[in-house]
C-alpha cells in the first residue's frame, strides 16, 4: 500500500488527506459488478467500506477513487488511513490484507 494526495476522485467527489478514504486498483474498481463503464461515479463500488490490515494494525477505509497504478489488490490510502497502519517516512507497505467490511 501507498498513501496519496486526493483530490477529485472517480467516485465523483472532491476528498482530502485528512479522510479515511482509499483508492483501490483500477482492475477491481472496473470489474466490480454492474459497473457501468465508462460512467466512474456511478460504479457501486463507490462508498463501499474496506478493512485494511498491516501487521497488527488495521483502520477501516471509504472507496471514493480508482487507482491506475495500483497493481492487483494494492490500495492507495490517504496520509490519514497510510499513518493508521506505518509511518509515513515508510512510503509503501508490502503485505497490506483487506476485506470488504
Amino acid at each position: 500500500g501507498t498513501f496519496y494526495v486526493p483530490g477529485l476522485g472517480a467516485c465523483g467527489r472532491t476528498n482530502t488527506g485528512s479522510q479515511l478514504i482509499v483508492a483501490v486498483g483500477h482492475q477491481i474498481f472496473d470489474s466490480y459488478p454492474w459497473a457501468p463503464w465508462p460512467i466512474l461515479f456511478r460504479n457501486p463500488i463507490c462508498g463501499k467500506k474496506l478493512k485494511a490490515t498491516y501487521g497488527a494494525k488495521s483502520v477501516m477505509l471509504t472507496v471514493v477513487d480508482r487507482c491506475p497504478g495500483c497493481v492487483g489488490a494494492a490500495l492507495d490510502m490517504t496520509e490519514a488511513g497510510f499513518k493508521d497502519l506505518a509511518p509515513l517516512a515508510q512510503g509503501r507497505i508490502h503485505n497490506v490484507k483487506w476485506e470488504w467490511v
